[in-house]
């Protein structure tokens, strides 16, 4: 309900004009109750409705030039609003001095006619009394002012979230948490005891007068009070509840969230950040998850969270090579989107197998791929993933019927790190594990189960998938010195009794050798 008056009076051509008139009428409205209180006004005798007339003439030419200048006002700083446009970045800053511009100029209207006022009732008071005529009216003035600020901050409080995005995290002094919380108390507390004190320490008037007066005036100040703390606790609780939220949703992953920027506090200043830091969470999540899609998702975090120097170490891992049979036919002969498409298809197949088995697609390589188990992150086992990840890539491609494939699996110690200049890295394994991969790969092309493991492999994966394999021969791979013990998986349908039946059994996709 509050909000809504607010964002009325905000786009109301003459609602910053009542706002200040209220404030500044209430404060008049509430010396002059203390004035009749206390007895004053009887002191001019019958008269004193032309005396008190008289005495009404400048505060209503104040009022008529304070009403003026806010209508003035308001068109000078909330045209842009009138406009249904963003405002200027000179016209953003010019917004935030709105508040302590009109309670200047509500000061400076309010000071002369302290005097004037002081010199009406100093005909009819003693010398004493003149003071505390003084002393009220000077005090009710500064409360008005106060007031008014504090009003005004919290008028112009729906237009600070467009001059955020105008002005970015900005910040005025006038509306920091100290100055407002000084404010508040001078308008809750300190004025309203500093009259108390005028109205007790009068010595002229009479006791049932002042007591009267006192008990009217700490009416008034508890009423003040209360609103004027009140707001405070409202503006400081209310947003920062906000911002805790925020912050909960973050800490959970929700990255969309933003916050009002509501005030140019430390506040509004802290909504700001919290905005700029999920904005900053969002693109750092997405340049992860885009380049994750290049490197994978290991070497993505290990590049964002570490340095931006080479580095690298020597470890044992599991290369899994994967290559098509016949490429260069099939792009001969299917349209390039067409060959494309199906080796989309397998590379997604070979993605999910290698990732679901805690490996690394390291790279693709035209129709091939080079995927990597223990590298970089390191695991107890690295030899029984791959095993596992080459039966499900041959047999999902199997069931596809689109392309035919060679997988090689080798083992061994390769340099697992970065390679490259300042300016351009790669994450890469370079060894002798995955040339003999490759070289694998390039005779499981002819083999009926088209998968050849080297035995470093089978001797290091756990016993339950090592008896998914069987010695299938003893091959000079190209390059290579020594002769290459090969290994391929047993057919599921048939009984493992030994390796020499098992392997008399191996019938899969056709034998292109």
């Amino acid at each position: 309900m509050i909000a809504r008056l607010i964002l009325w009076l905000l786009r109301a051509p003459w609602g910053l004009s009542v706002v200040v008139l209220c404030c500044n009428l209430g404060g008049l409205g509430v010396i002059i109750t203390e004035l009749f209180l206390s007895g004053y006004l009887g002191r001019f005798g019958p008269d004193w409705l032309t005396a008190i007339g008289q005495a009404a003439i400048y505060p209503a030419l104040g009022a008529l030039i304070g009403i003026v200048l806010a209508v003035r006002d308001r068109f000078r700083y909330f045209g842009w609003l009138d406009q249904g446009r963003r405002p200027t970045e000179e016209e953003a800053r010019r917004l935030l001095n709105v508040p302590v511009a009109v309670t200047a100029r509500a000061l400076a209207i309010w000071l002369p006619g302290v005097v004037i006022a002081t010199a009406v009732f100093a005909h009819v008071v003693p010398p004493k009394g003149t003071a505390v005529i003084g002393s009220m009216f000077t005090l009710g003035a500064f409360e008005s002012a106060g007031f008014t600020l504090l009003v005004v901050d919290r008028l112009i409080r729906p237009a600070i979230p467009i001059v955020a995005v105008v002005l970015g995290g900005t910040m005025h002094w006038s509306s920091t948490v100290l100055n407002r919380l000084v404010v508040s108390w001078a308008v809750a507390g300190a004025m309203p005891l500093l009259m108390l004190i005028v109205v007790l320490a009068d010595p002229t008037t009479q006791p049932e007068d002042r007591i009267r007066t006192a008990l009217y005036m700490s009416v008034v100040g508890i009423a003040v009070g209360a609103l004027t703390m009140a707001t405070l606790a409202r503006a400081v609780a209310a947003p920062l509840r906000m911002l805790r939220q925020a912050l909960d949703r973050i800490s959970r992953g929700d990255l969309n969230v933003r916050v009002p920027v509501g005030s140019a506090s430390e506040i509004g200043r802290l909504e700001h950040s919290v905005n700029e830091l999920a904005a900053n969470l969002s693109e750092r999540e997405r340049m992860r998850e885009v380049f994750g899609r290049h490197v994978g998702a290991e070497v993505a975090e290990r590049a964002l969270s570490g340095s931006l120097d080479l580095t690298g170490d020597v470890r044992v891992v599991t290369a899994l090579f994967v290559d098509v049979v016949g490429s260069v036919a099939l792009s001969t002969e299917l349209a390039p989107g067409e060959f494309v498409a199906k080796l989309n298809r397998l590379l997604a197949t070979v993605v999910s197998a290698t990732e679901d088995n805690e490996g690394l697609v390291n790279k693709f390589e035209g129709d091939a791929a080079l995927c990597i188990f223990g590298a970089p992150i390191a695991l107890a086992d690295n030899a029984t993933p791959a095993l596992r990840a080459a039966r499900r890539i041959r047999d999902e491609v199997l069931a596809q019927g689109e392309l035919d494939i060679g997988i090689g699996v080798a083992r061994g110690l390769v340099f697992a790190g970065d390679v490259g200049t300042d300016s351009r890295l790669e994450y890469t394994v370079i060894g002798d594990a995955v040339n003999e991969a490759a070289r694998l790969t390039t005779e499981a092309k002819s083999v009926p189960r088209r998968i050849l493991v080297s035995r470093a492999v089978i001797d290091a994966a756990a016993a339950p998938e090592r008896a998914k394999w069987v010695h299938y021969e003893t091959i000079q791979l190209r390059g290579r010195r020594a002769a290459t013990s090969c290994w391929t998986d047993v057919p599921v349908a048939v009984p493992e009794t030994d390796g020499a039946e098992a392997n008399s059994a191996t019938l899969a996709p056709t034998d292109a050798r």
